[in-house]
């Protein structure tokens, strides 16, 4: 059984940093499609970050060069590094799990991951 926990979230001021971190167990971390989503009440969870099979990464626009997704081995740990925060970047942050292979186009998109943390709060105060 795939289980991911998420940790790492908090309050920052604005132009701070923060970095998530999804432990995995149940599977490797490498090799398949993983992603950070996050959701405001209200809205519709958004994609983050992904990072694919073959190590292939996407963004939303609006974090592009001010996060970094990556994941390590070892640890079986996905990340999510977080500078130059926002306001708008608050939200609740979900780890997510999918196939050996997910797509350039549909990467972001949460249809295509079947395993979900139960997600990490990241308030960002201007």
């Amino acid at each position: 059984q795939v289980q991911l926990v998420e940790s790492g979230g908090g309050s920052v001021q604005a132009g701070g940093s923060l970095r998530l971190s999804c432990r995995v167990t149940g599977r490797t971390v490498r090799g398949y499609g993983m992603a950070w989503f996050r959701q405001v009440p209200g809205k519709e969870r958004e994609g983050v970050a992904a990072i694919d099979g073959d190590d292939s990464v996407s963004y939303m626009d609006s974090v592009k060069g001010r996060f970094t997704i990556s994941r390590e081995k070892a640890e079986n740990t996905l990340y999510l590094e977080m500078n130059s925060l926002k306001s708008e970047d608050t939200a609740m942050y979900y780890c997510a799990a999918g196939p050996g292979y997910v797509g350039r186009y549909v990467r972001l998109e949460a249809g295509q991951y079947a395993n979900w943390g139960q997600g990490t709060q990241v308030t960002v105060s201007s």
